[in-house]
């Protein structure tokens, strides 16, 4: 027999009983023998002026004896919230609490900060408008406003557009179990009682000339890159070489290659269907010494660049298109369902949908945090400058193949520009991809910001092997197929990756044979076969390479040779997978993924600098200063990377505890830091390669080792 408790007010009703009951998980109840409710203020009207208010309390039982309670009214005294004052109060579920906030003259937008003295109670924080009555209670404090679960702190930013009347109530309530806030499910119904929560609210500022100040920022320091770019390009020619080779007659020991008769000559702009791109090999009038030359123990760039120049190059450009079309039609569904994300957002006001940094996320139109989107524009920028930078190459390449015969121009690294543009694509859709992401950044979405960094690092491999490669690398739809193998498996592994054992057995058996797989095509130069007897000939390989001669491989370059690459790249797979993998279980499998393929990238990249340099090639002060700034940069990056600001791995309410102010110009934080320098580091990362090569331009390819 609860005793009820009706309050009428002139704008309205208020009605609780006492024991007040919530009920919780599992249809656990906690009943709470005192409760506090406060009244909804009225506001006097110009028409009636100032005026007492009359409330009437009815008390009801339908108890068949006597029950004693006792009512006390009291005055609040500090409704109303300070900016920039911080307010001391307690809560409990049964004793709720709200205060009014009233915008000052020209602020547009508040933060309301909230901290807790310990990590539990779970807490809600709610906004809303100035309605009787206000929902204040754990079942229905998500009927209106903006709300979001706490535990140590909380930060709802607020603008003024948004409440006609220019205040709003902010409202505290404790839940009866922590249970959503991802504490522990109680073990008694008793834990709970009278629990009491204190807590600490501080509304602070934010105005709109610092969103102006945040965007010159973004494009200036962006913009400078694109002058940077023009300045060495009028002033340091090696940047964007003319790619034009020696005479013959001034290169020492030089030979003349002429055409083959029959073979059409690149300079020529005449089609055929020789032309187009097929899975066939293009060279049938050499088929016969083909696996002849790629068995010599030392082998040279002329060997392995005989196909047709046009050829190879229109193979490449598949790069580039294929890579356009795949944009367009990953990209289009993720900004349709982002926008959704952001809709449901915003009609709901539950901002535990998205992982921001609440305590520096700035609002703008409908973006709940346009600071994380705009640092993105770096990517794009930066992509288009790289695009720029690789089509000079390309049409100063053309024009130097023009003036000459090409047959005759048999120097320096084969110019084939379709993946370096397919790398500028990728870094630009980066930006686009890692803005979607961040519109609303969840467990959900979470690999639409790490695909295209697949397919970076991909391509960055693709294109370090190409380069003394260009006749046996892969083909464009080989490579994005494999590119989507993995974001399949990386999706699995979101899905399934947290506690299944199984699917790490699987997923490290996947890895391994693959990278076996992956080995075997490096080290026999692409020779390798895939079919039902390559098991018979890996046993016969294993006996005559391992046993009969285990001391030397098949291919050597001074003391090294694929075969070091081979073995350092299944070793690292193993490690990675069949070992970190299997034994810790990251929950961030598409983060784990990613850190596969840079570990790769990193060890191919350093492979290729020492095997340069052992081969007494040059390094120009180009791509060395590009080394130089890839490293410096990548390293400040990495710093606020690991500063972690959020986590979707946790509940809403853990991941606020990471929650950190902004630390620049007042509008960026950590993460957005992060976006500027990885996109200077991988533009810095990709003029590495596209300038690494370039002392080779007058060194004959029958000179050029391959490894």
């Amino acid at each position: 027999y609860p005793v009820l408790f009706v309050v009428r007010q002139q704008k309205g009703v208020l009605s609780w009983q006492v024991p007040l009951i919530f009920r919780g998980l599992y249809q656990r109840t906690y009943n709470y023998q005192e409760v506090s409710r406060t009244l909804c203020p009225s506001e006097p009207t110009p028409e009636t002026g100032s005026f007492d208010q009359i409330i009437f309390v009815d008390v009801a039982s339908m108890a068949p004896f006597n029950i004693a309670y006792e009512l006390l009214v009291t005055r609040l005294e500090n409704f109303q919230l300070e900016t920039n004052k911080a307010f001391n109060f307690t809560a409990s579920p049964s004793q709720p609490q709200y205060f009014l906030y009233r915008f000052p003259q020209d602020v547009d937008s508040v933060i309301i900060k909230v901290v807790s003295d310990a990590v539990y109670p779970c807490s809600v924080v709610s906004v809303q408008d100035i309605v009787c009555p206000v929902y204040d209670l754990d079942h229905n404090v998500e009927f209106n406003g903006v709300y979001q679960s706490m535990t140590k702190q909380a930060a709802i930013t607020v603008q003024r557009k948004d409440f006609p009347g220019e205040q709003f109530f902010v409202v505290f309530v404790i839940k009866p179990e922590d249970y959503a806030c991802g504490g522990s499910v109680p073990s008694s119904v008793h834990g709970k009682l009278g629990a009491v929560s204190a807590l600490t609210g501080m509304p602070s500022l934010s105005s709109e000339s610092v969103y102006v100040q945040a965007m010159f920022f973004s494009f200036l320091s962006f913009l400078s890159f694109y002058l940077g770019s023009v300045v060495v390009a009028f002033s340091l020619p090696c940047l964007f070489p003319s790619h034009s080779a020696p005479d013959e007659s001034s290169s020492s020991g030089g030979r003349q290659f002429s055409s083959p008769e029959g073979r059409p000559r690149a300079g020529s702009d005449t089609d055929s269907s020789v032309e187009e791109e097929s899975d066939f090999d293009t060279m049938p009038e050499i088929e016969s010494d083909k696996n002849i030359i790629r068995t010599k123990v030392f082998l040279y760039l002329s060997d392995l660049s005989r196909k047709d120049r046009r050829i190879v190059s229109k193979k490449y450009k598949i790069y580039f298109w294929n890579i356009i079309t795949i944009a367009v039609f990953y990209a289009l569904p993720v900004i349709q369902l982002v926008i959704t994300y952001q809709t449901v957002v915003n009609v709901t006001g539950n901002q535990d949908i998205c992982y921001y940094n609440f305590l520096c996320a700035h609002p703008l139109g409908v973006l709940s945090a346009f600071n994380n989107i705009l640092s993105n524009v770096g990517h794009m920028l930066l992509g288009f400058l790289f695009l720029l930078i690789v089509l000079r190459r390309d049409i100063l390449h053309r024009r130097a193949m023009e003036m000459k015969d090409v047959y005759t121009l048999d120097y320096g690294i084969p110019k084939h520009f379709g993946l370096f543009y397919a790398m500028g694509i990728a870094l630009m859709m980066e930006g686009v991809l890692s803005a979607c992401y961040h519109v609303c950044p969840n467990y959900s979405n979470f690999q639409f910001d790490t695909s295209f960094m697949y397919m970076i690092a991909g391509l960055c491999m693709l294109k370090l092997y190409q380069t003394r490669h260009p006749d046996i690398n892969a083909s464009a739809y080989s490579a994005y197929a494999s590119f989507a193998v993995v974001i399949c498996l990386a999706v699995l592994g979101v899905v399934f990756g947290k506690n299944d054992i199984w699917f790490w057995v699987i997923f490290s058996i996947i890895h391994v044979l693959a990278s076996l797989a992956l080995s075997t095509q490096i080290y026999y130069m692409g020779r390798f076969k895939i079919d039902l007897g390559m098991f018979r000939r890996a046993v016969m390989v294993l006996y005559t390479d391992c046993i009969q001669r285990c001391s030397r491989p098949m291919y050597m370059v001074g003391d090294f040779s694929p075969w070091h690459l081979s073995q350092a790249n299944i070793h690292s797979s193993i490690s990675l997978s069949a070992i970190f993998g299997l034994v810790y279980r990251p929950r961030d499998f598409a983060s784990y993924i990613l850190g596969i393929f840079i570990c790769n990238l990193l060890l191919y990249l350093a492979f290729y600098i020492i095997m340069k340099l052992r081969s007494s090639e040059k390094l120009l002060p180009i791509p060395m200063f590009c080394i130089v700034a890839t490293a410096v940069v990548w390293a400040a990056a990495l710093y606020f990377f690991f500063q972690t600001l959020s986590s979707w791995e946790e509940t809403p309410a853990e991941s606020r505890e990471k929650n950190r102010p902004c630390i620049l110009l007042g509008f960026f934080d950590d993460h957005d830091v992060w976006h500027f320098l990885s996109a200077a580091a991988l533009f810095f990362s990709f003029l590495v390669l596209l300038t690494l090569d370039d002392d080779l331009d007058v060194v004959r390819r029958d000179k050029i080792p391959v490894f």
